[in-house]
């Protein structure tokens, strides 16, 4: 099989979260469930290429990402809102908000990159219609 490509997941993992709905589903499973959006849109990502991963390895995508998002993601994104809920007594919140959406983007697509890399050791099983997210939510 040949093996993915990280540009490619991020289009279209750009393109998925900007269908309608889709953006809040994703928040939704995140601030609700506790669940990782790029590990969401990765296993939408197999789904759209036939591809069905295991359980284990479900297991290993989210080891693989775990310490990235508890000690990068979670804190910009409580840094974020704590500006937020703050804004009036923030210098330049508008600038300082633009800037950190800039960086959380960039982490966020470094994130997909280690997810495409560990899933590059798998070996995927090709299936007529997978059911990854299902494994996860």
């Amino acid at each position: 099989m040949n093996l993915l490509n990280s540009n490619d997941f991020w289009q279209f993992a750009c393109q998925l979260y900007s269908e309608d709905g889709m953006q809040a589903r994703l928040l939704d499973y995140q601030n609700q469930q506790g669940k990782n959006v790029n590990l969401c849109l990765l296993l939408y990502y197999l789904d759209s290429l036939n591809l069905a991963i295991s359980q284990a390895q479900l297991s290993k995508l989210e080891q693989c990402i775990s310490a990235f998002d508890q000690q990068v993601l979670k804190p910009l994104r409580a840094t974020r809102a704590y500006l937020k809920a703050n804004q009036t007594e923030i210098t330049d919140y508008t600038v300082i908000r633009k800037e950190l959406l800039s960086a959380e983007l960039k982490l966020e697509k470094q994130q997909q990159k280690m997810l495409i890399t560990t899933i590059n050791n798998f070996a995927l099983t090709p299936c007529s219609a997978p059911h990854n997210t299902s494994l996860y939510l």
